[in-house]
């Protein structure tokens, strides 16, 4: 094996896997657990409900791997299956809540016909988790820190986590940003 398994393309990855390589398997997950978990919560499932979600989504992945076509639209496919189990999730919580039998809810729709925004929308957080990724670890760090923490951080407890001087911030956000947008560009973001 050579490279990092992070850098390993998906065919790689499922090869692996199939071949009983665990660290691959443990790989491809962390390739894609932001993207399952992020579905069930974009449809309003809480966090213990998304982890669910999450599990079972795995358990079809590890249980479908060997039936894989082409593992390059590996990303396709669990978006569909995660949107799907979301739909079952989101049609057992209504007809709960209403009171209504299940067949009441209506048909359950192609997963082909995920709504194109919603679809876009996760396949470019994607893009953005992959690009962090490729990141160097400060900037990683530094980014995170600036745009992903809620309530914001201010600039000189971010600069005192960094170990840099506060005013060095604005130069290195600056730099690290840029990585990042090469690194968007070559995706087509």
């Amino acid at each position: 094996m050579s490279g990092p398994l992070s850098e390993w393309t998906n065919t790689r990855l499922v090869a692996e896997c199939l071949g009983g390589n665990d660290r691959a398997w443990s790989a491809l997950l962390e390739r894609y657990k932001n993207l399952i978990y992020s579905i069930p919560l974009r449809y309003g499932a809480p966090h213990q409900d998304a982890a669910d979600i999450f599990q079972a989504v795995c358990l079809d992945l590890f249980n479908e791997l060997p039936r894989l076509r082409d593992a390059e639209a590996l990303q396709g496919w669990l978006i569909r299956v995660t949107t799907h189990k979301c739909y079952h999730w989101k049609r057992r919580q209504y007809t709960r809540e209403s009171g209504m039998d299940d067949d009441e809810f209506g048909p359950i729709p192609s997963t082909d016909l995920i709504a194109p925004e919603l679809l876009a929308g996760i396949e470019r957080e994607q893009q953005v988790r992959e690009a962090m990724e490729q990141l160097p670890p400060r900037c990683r760090e530094m980014i995170e820190l600036l745009f992903f923490e809620h309530p914001p951080i201010p600039y000189n407890e971010v600069a005192q986590r960094l170990k840099v001087a506060t005013g060095s911030i604005g130069f290195i956000r600056g730099r690290c940003l840029k990585r990042m947008k090469k690194l968007l560009e070559a995706k087509g973001f």
